[in-house]
């Protein structure tokens, strides 16, 4: 490419090649010109190479792979974006599917306001999973929370949002001291609104999140999600320099209620019990990091 492209698409991925190949074929049809945008994709460590799955589609797309020992998602995206060239950064992840507008959606929006951080709207494709459709209910009912003024958002996910290249870069990128998926979207988007910059939510810019969970991993996905909320928490305190503040009692009581207005009602109260237990399963990995570091200062002060 010797023209700057508008876009380049940043994916991290790990072990997850059959995703990614998905995931690869669907930017292959984006309606979006072909010299317009690039692909960048983070290997983090994976354990078996993915230079044949990315093979496939180097005369499809202009793509380049990038390999890393696995230090997690956020510090994935930082080293695909130290290589990026567009003016505007998509971010989506490995299991995911990007609608053939994904693109022109994003682009629409930036048309007018260059320097915003927009986020698009993340669907489940796989409705026959409960697990993987509890997750997206919590996330659908999070985006009603925070983004309640579609202007003025105040959470967007990693797996589909759009930023200005020059503005990402300016703010220092994702956090790489979350070392997995769990909380590093909320610090990057808490740290935009505290610099003064703007969030949008443009549901129009579609992604397909095929994310297979089993009750095993639905847990051990949303233990993740407290531990790296403990860091989230701590580091907005010391920003805003207030003490360390959750939601209140009603935002978890709204969120137990939520499928009953939204779900089909054959899976409602199952769906529900799910959220309830990923929000049982937050706080236990929430309270496992807050004990762990206690323990961890206490031996450092006891054995100076």
């Amino acid at each position: 490419m010797s023209t700057r492209p508008n876009f380049s698409i940043i994916i991290p991925t790990c072990n997850r090649s059959s995703q990614l190949s998905v995931c690869l074929e669907s930017i292959v049809h984006q309606e979006y010109p072909y010299s317009n945008f690039e692909v960048i994709v983070i290997d983090d460590g994976s354990k078996t190479p993915l230079e044949p799955v990315v093979s496939k589609f180097h005369d499809r797309l202009n793509l380049t792979l990038l390999t890393q020992q696995n230090r997690g998602p956020a510090s994935a995206r930082n080293t695909g974006v130290a290589k990026a060239r567009g003016r505007y950064l998509a971010f989506t992840d490995d299991d995911c599917a990007p609608a053939p507008d994904w693109l022109q959606k994003f682009e629409k929006r930036f048309d007018t306001k260059p320097n915003l951080l927009i986020g698009g709207r993340t669907i489940n494709a796989l409705t026959d999973n409960p697990y993987s459709t509890a997750s997206q209910v919590l996330i659908n009912y999070l985006y009603e929370y925070y983004n309640a003024d579609k202007n003025n958002a105040g959470f967007l996910t990693s797996n589909n949002i759009a930023v200005s290249a020059e503005s990402f870069r300016t703010l220092g990128g994702f956090d790489p001291g979350y070392p997995g998926a769990a909380a590093e979207d909320r610090d990057l988007c808490d740290r935009w609104r505290f610099c003064g910059y703007g969030m949008i939510y443009a549901p129009e810019a579609i992604v397909y999140h095929q994310h297979h969970l089993s009750p095993m991993t639905f847990l051990k996905q949303h233990f993740g999600y407290g531990r790296g909320a403990l860091r989230f928490h701590k580091e907005r305190s010391i920003r805003s320099a207030k003490s360390l503040r959750l939601e209140p009692p009603s935002f978890y009581i709204n969120m137990m209620l939520y499928p009953f207005l939204k779900e089909k009602r054959k899976r409602t109260i199952f769906i529900a019990t799910l959220l309830f237990l990923s929000q049982m399963s937050n706080a236990a990995g929430f309270f496992w990091s807050w004990t762990s570091q206690t323990l961890r200062r206490r031996r450092i002060r006891n054995n100076p």
